[in-house]
């Protein structure tokens, strides 16, 4: 994304004169070799003591975690290319003088050799001698406000960042991370420059941002979800964003396994239930992980089933070779708003056998307990912090579903952001299953499957209806229920144990597992190797510090 603003007269006549004394020189275009040509980017320190560093994007942009004792807190540093006078003011002529070459290239003008070609046709036109530092720094911040987010481009390239919020002009920008939650950066905009991004960011994901209409939320087009403000009628301290980082590897019942958040009792549970179509609504808090684990828990699905997904806006990733996904549309120029009422009409001609809708909050939810009511299996999820939390707001205002139709839902799962030995975790706090109408009360029964106690952070069982269900509707016995039940946590626990929790190797798996249980069963607890699956896996990560 742009940002930058033209040089000034001053600026101009300093590049000027240096242009016309340097005019025939070099440029250095190779690649970057940091043994050779130093470090690119540079950290001068801050308060604190250094914990620790790691790139963010070798070898131009790394960060740096501090802690300072006196305030008790940690802060989150960017490290980029040091910008001088020379290079600051050859920048601001550059990124004004590439814009046209840009847009009349036959070939995509965001493509990163594009911008490097024209980037070395200016500094030729110029004459400048641009040695191996200077012309890189100018390359890294052509594409990180061209083609990248500007500013915030360093903090989206971190996968321990989960969101990231600006909270008006002047004030530093703060990250939550997964090892130190919260935390201050050393990135901030002034009031120009916020406003500017906003309405950028807004642009970019094919939005409409003004005064009059200053509050938008939109997905942008690398897929995380954004919440926008522009200026000071809505957010007394100026413009404003909160970007919440779209994960391009989902995570996968494994990793919240290893995350603590379910067992593998627990997954082994939810397998056998998803395979036999329950029903199910994953209830919490914001930041509970809601979501996330109902993605990971649809990759149980067996591998024909027809899948329909509705969202607002896509954070579903489902490696599934028979699933359409569907998102909300809000009126643009003409035409008419699309909510999720609308597609999930429209969902049910498609004949989908399983329905997974991103939230329930409004008259959609009638449709999709009709939907559960006709044999569809469906999943969502919803703001609750408990079992009679969720069903009180299922049955009343503005949901209001009526009783006897909330009964046709099968399981409740209700998570929980919490803290356990200084940390913030998420934990399955509760796992019920609903039952029906109690005929002396007339409320609505239900059980706890299983318990998280956080005294020692472990999960209790209990009693399951929904395994005696599904004993009967296979025909099994008791013994053979157990039996698979066991065959399913073995499973489980040998990808646990040999680090498989890339989302496509992992549902690559469970798909071998409903053709040939035995065959894998033998694969996993024997000495073949699983490396030989042609699945693909995910990328290897740069290992090594800045």
């Amino acid at each position: 994304m742009g940002g930058n603003v033209g040089p000034g007269d001053g600026g101009r006549g300093r590049v000027a004169r240096l242009l016309s004394v340097l005019r025939g020189a070099s440029i250095e275009a190779g690649p970057y070799r940091p043994e050779r040509h130093g470090p690119l980017a540079r950290f001068d320190g801050a308060p604190g003591e250094e914990v620790e560093r790691y790139w963010l994007d070798p070898p131009y942009s790394f960060a740096v975690v501090t802690y300072d004792d006196d305030e008790q807190e940690h802060r989150y540093n960017v490290a980029e290319p040091p910008l001088d006078g020379f290079r600051n003011d050859l920048l601001d002529r550059v990124v004004e003088d590439i814009r046209d070459p840009l847009l009349y290239r036959s070939s995509d003008p965001t493509d990163p050799s594009v911008i490097r070609e024209e980037l070395f046709a200016l500094l030729e036109q110029y004459g400048v001698e641009a040695d191996a530092q200077t012309y890189h720094t100018l390359a890294y911040y052509l594409l990180r406000d061209f083609r990248g987010y500007g500013k915030v481009h360093p903090l989206m390239q971190d996968p321990k960042v989960e969101d990231i919020s600006c909270d008006g002009y002047g004030l530093p920008i703060f990250v939550y991370h997964d090892d130190y939650t919260d935390v201050e950066t050393n990135v901030s905009f002034d009031r120009e420059g916020l406003d500017s991004y906003v309405t950028k960011l807004a642009q970019r994901s094919g939005r409409h941002i003004s005064v009059g209409d200053p509050v938008v939320g939109t997905t942008l087009p690398n897929g995380s979800r954004a919440e926008l403000a522009l200026g000071e009628e809505v957010t007394p301290r100026g413009s404003a964003f909160t970007i919440r980082l779209y994960a391009e590897s989902p995570f996968t019942p494994i990793d919240l396994i290893e995350f603590g958040t379910f067992d593998v009792e627990q997954m082994a549970y939810l397998w056998l239930c998803i395979e036999h179509n329950k029903s199910l609504i994953f209830a919490g808090g914001t930041a509970s992980g809601k979501t996330t684990s109902m993605n990971a828990v649809s990759m149980f699905i067996p591998p024909r089933a027809k899948v329909l997904s509705i969202e607002d806006t896509r954070e579903l990733a489902l490696y599934h070779d028979n699933w359409l996904s569907s998102v909300t549309r809000e009126r643009l120029d003409e035409g008419a708003d699309i909510d999720m009422y609308d597609l999930l009409r429209s969902a049910l001609r498609h004949r989908p056998e399983f329905i997974i809708v991103g939230e329930v909050r409004g008259e959609e939810a009638i449709t999709l307990f009709q939907a559960m009511n006709t044999g569809h299996t469906t999943f969502s999820t919803m703001h609750a912090d408990s079992i009679e939390t969720a069903i009180n707001r299922l049955e009343n205002d503005p949901i209001d579903v009526p009783r006897a139709m909330v009964q046709s839902l099968d399981m409740m799962l209700v998570q929980t952001l919490t803290r356990f030995d200084g940390e913030r975790v998420r934990r399955s706090k509760t796992i019920g299953e609903v039952g029906g109408i109690d005929g002396r009360t007339g409320e609505l029964d239900y059980s706890q499957t299983f318990q998280w106690n956080p005294a020692a952070d472990e999960f209790e069982r209990g009693d399951s209806g929904l395994l005696a269900e599904i004993r009967t509707e296979r025909g099994w016995s008791t013994a053979e229920l157990n039996r698979e039940f066991d065959r399913r946590e073995r499973f489980l626990r040998g990808l646990l144990d040999r680090g498989v929790n890339d989302y496509r190797r992992f549902t690559a798996l469970v798909n071998e597992y409903y053709a040939d249980p035995d065959r894998v069963m033998d694969r996993l607890e024997g000495t073949a190797s699983l490396d030989d699956d042609p699945t693909p896996t995910s990328d290897g990560t740069l290992v090594g510090e800045p």
